[in-house]
């Protein structure tokens, strides 16, 4: 059986937490420059079309 150390354990969860947090943010960041990237292509696509 395990052993639960409630301290140790609080500690665990904040680092979880402050992790999750990170990865939260990177998240978003990543979102925004995929959002760019893709107007990005298409508009690039677009002036292809064109000088086509």
């Amino acid at each position: 059986m395990a052993f639960y150390d409630p301290v140790h354990g609080s500690e665990i969860l904040e680092r979880i937490s402050a992790r999750r947090a990170e990865l939260d943010e990177l998240e978003e960041q990543l979102a925004k420059q995929l959002a760019e990237v893709r107007v990005e292509r298409d508009e690039l696509a677009v002036a292809e079309r064109v000088l086509e």
